[in-house]
């Protein structure tokens, strides 16, 4: 039980950690500094003294490997996603059968925009790693710091968001089918508000600085008042995207208001967050509305003209989601023979022209023309190296997801909530492929236009999390 205190002292473990502390690295006995240990080897040191005795009591403790840590975390995770399956399941099969549809329907108006989100943060790690292991120097695009956010942290967010969001739909579920109303009630509104505040807590914990950069890129989009930057148009393009998000962020916080939780009430045409609320097409032309103005704010500032076709691809989204809206206000006949058909010629005047604009000037692809040329080192892409498949199936993927898009932004097709939690997760994986060749053809401008870093001075991101504990935006 006591040991020598020389015979701890061993040069391959110069690490000392005190009781209940942090372990802290010390020379012993023949020990160089910077002795580096293999990882998942560590064996630091518990240094006590017991009462009364004037001779140290050591003792070890063996910190387990990364597998093993690793392995063991992904058992958690199944057993966890199992239990939710398990016990959402019951819960759903609880109810009788001419409410469980609506029950459903419920559930999915408060968790979807959450679940939603949480797959494009996922995504975005993504995207980061591929940018980490590529000649793109994206920090540089965004104009970040050099310790902004990798995809680790990225991830690591989109980790808990995984298991928080489902996990409180799984109580929601449980409570609400054991007739524990007022619990099941409080669940949504808790998630929503806890994750309200994390986004604007204002101490220096949950990456401050990049919480703040999302706020303040939030702000200079809702009102351009400033010249456009990248980081805004940009993020403005993936709120476009997230349209369906705002609409059932708007119809939850609305039930939440009137305290209509876990009624199943709003199915009915007169609730007050039902199908007539003039809110639903207002929130869902927010976006468009957003990017429009960045368009005519960006013409003023450069007179360019393809800012303002840009700002009239976005004003073609308008007329869908209104026209939509209207069947909930007109007769049925008219909506079938005369705003049905105003509908289905507005959505495909949108899908091609958001199409056409993707592959010309987003990615820069020049209508097909430049596919042919990727095997030449001056033209191939950065991020793919002139596959040529890769764009073929981008081209055809986009074409077809951009109309089916339109399917989503369309208010009177909202009651079809499976298909359109499918379509929206399309669009997520539409918009996430459309940022590697939207990056890819920004870092190929500014390569042209006379900036160029040598591939040594890019630090990878292995480099940049040595010596570095805060990564800020």
């Amino acid at each position: 039980m006591f040991e020598n205190p020389s015979a701890i002292g061993s040069s391959h473990s110069p690490h000392l950690r005190k009781l209940g502390a942090k372990s802290v690295s010390s020379d012993l006995g023949s020990a160089e500094p910077g002795i580096s240990v293999q990882e998942g080897y560590v064996f630091p040191f518990v240094v006590g003294e017991m009462k009364g005795s004037s001779s140290p009591m050591h003792t070890t403790a063996i910190m387990p490997s990364p597998t093993f840590l690793w392995r063991f975390k992904v058992i958690w995770f199944l057993i966890w996603a199992f239990t939710c399956c398990k016990i959402g399941w019951d819960s759903v099969m609880r109810m009788s059968a001419d409410l469980r549809d609506l029950f459903l329907y419920e559930a999915f108006l408060y968790y979807n925009p959450l679940l939603l989100v949480t797959m494009m943060v996922w995504l975005w790690g993504v995207c980061l790693w591929v940018f980490s292991q590529s000649t793109i120097n994206y920090a540089k695009i965004f104009d970040l710091d050099q310790n902004h956010l990798t995809h680790r942290e990225i991830w690591k967010c989109s980790i808990w968001m995984t298991v928080i969001v489902p996990t409180s739909m799984t109580a929601y579920l449980y409570l609400y089918s054991h007739g524990e109303v007022a619990l099941a009630a409080s669940q949504p509104v808790i998630l929503y508000v806890a994750v309200a505040l994390v986004l604007i807590f204002p101490f220096d914990i949950f990456y401050f600085s990049s919480r703040y950069f999302l706020l303040r890129t939030l702000w200079r989009i809702a009102f351009p008042l400033q010249p456009i930057s990248f980081p805004d148009f940009f993020l403005a393009d993936i709120l476009t995207s997230m349209a369906k998000v705002f609409s059932d962020l708007e119809r939850s916080v609305c039930r939440m208001v009137h305290r209509q939780v876990a009624t199943i009430a709003w199915f009915e045409a007169d609730s007050v967050c039902g199908s007539h609320s003039v809110a639903i097409p207002l929130v869902l032309v927010i976006p468009y509305i957003w990017r429009l103005l960045q368009c005519l704010r960006q013409y003023k500032d450069t007179r360019e003209k393809p800012t303002l076709f840009n700002a009239l691809k976005y004003s073609t989204a308008v007329p869908v989601i209104f026209l939509s809206a209207l069947k909930y206000h007109v007769s049925p006949d008219k909506w079938t023979y005369v705003y049905r058909r105003l509908w289905l010629f507005s959505s495909l005047v949108n899908s091609l022209y958001s199409f056409y604009w993707d592959i010309t000037r987003d990615w820069d692809l020049s209508v097909f023309t430049r596919i042919f040329k990727f095997n030449k080192p001056s033209l191939c892409s950065n991020l793919l190296y002139g596959r040529q498949w890769v764009y073929f199936w981008v081209i055809g993927s986009n074409l077809v997801l951009r109309c089916t898009w339109t399917y989503k932004l369309s208010a009177h097709l909202r009651h079809n909530y499976l298909t359109l939690f499918m379509v929206a997760a399309l669009e997520m994986l539409r918009r996430f492929q459309w940022i590697f060749f939207r990056v890819e053809n920004e870092w190929n401008k500014i390569t042209k236009s006379g900036f160029q870093i040598p591939m040594t001075d890019i630090p990878r991101e292995e480099e940049k999390l040595l010596g570095s504990t805060n990564h800020n935006v």
